[in-house]
C-alpha cells in the first residue's frame, strides 16, 4: 500500500517501520510494520496507537491465518487470538479485541508438519506469487474499509457463500 501511494517506511521510536499514506478522496492511513517477533508485536503496536492517538476500533490488523484456504482472505471485526500469539499480544496491549482483521489464507500445513514449523517456512516461488495478488486485493480492502467502512468492503470483497 505505501509503494501503490508514492510512500516508503521509515524507521520509527516504536520499534516499528512506519509510512504516512494519504488515501485520494479518503483518510491517511498510518501503515506499520512492527520490527518485534511477530509473538510480541503488541508493544509496538500499542506504541503506534498512543502515538498517533488511534482507537481500537480504527486499528485494521492483518495477519496469516492457518484455517482460511491460501489465496483468499476474509474482513472481520472483533473476535478471539484463536492461538495465534500475535493477536494475542495485540489484544494483551491495547486492551481490546475489538479491532478490524484482514485474515491472510495460509491454509493447513500438510500431513503431520506442525503448524509453528508450518507458518515460518518460506513460501515456494509459485505460492508467493500468487500471494502477492493476494495482498494486492487485501491491501484494496484496507482501502475499501478506510473510505466505505468494514461493511461495504465486506460485501465487495466476500463471495456470496462467506
Amino acid at each position: 500500500m505505501a509503494a501503490r501511494h508514492g510512500e516508503s517506511f521509515k524507521a520509527h521510536k516504536s520499534n516499528a517501520l512506519v509510512a504516512e499514506v494519504k488515501i485520494i478522496g479518503g483518510p491517511k492511513l498510518i501503515l506499520a510494520k512492527p520490527l518485534s517477533y511477530m509473538n510480541l508485536s503488541g508493544g509496538p503496536t500499542s506504541s503506534l496507537m498512543n502515538f498517533y492517538k488511534i482507537e481500537p476500533e480504527n486499528l485494521i490488523v492483518a495477519h496469516d491465518e492457518l484455517d482460511i484456504p491460501p489465496t483468499t482472505f476474509r474482513l472481520k471485526l472483533g473476535g478471539g487470538h484463536g492461538g495465534h500469539n500475535g493477536l494475542r499480544d495485540i489484544i494483551s496491549a491495547i486492551d481490546s479485541k475489538d479491532f478490524i482483521r484482514v485474515r491472510l489464507g495460509i491454509g493447513r500445513p500438510p500431513g503431520s508438519m506442525d503448524a509453528a514449523d508450518f507458518v515460518l517456512k518460506n513460501f515456494s516461488s509459485s505460492d508467493l506469487a500468487e500471494f502477492k495478488t493476494t495482498l494486492e486485493i487485501a491491501a484494496d480492502a484496507v482501502e475499501e474499509i478506510s473510505g466505505n467502512g468494514l461493511v461495504s468492503a465486506q460485501d465487495k470483497y466476500h463471495s456470496p457463500a462467506d
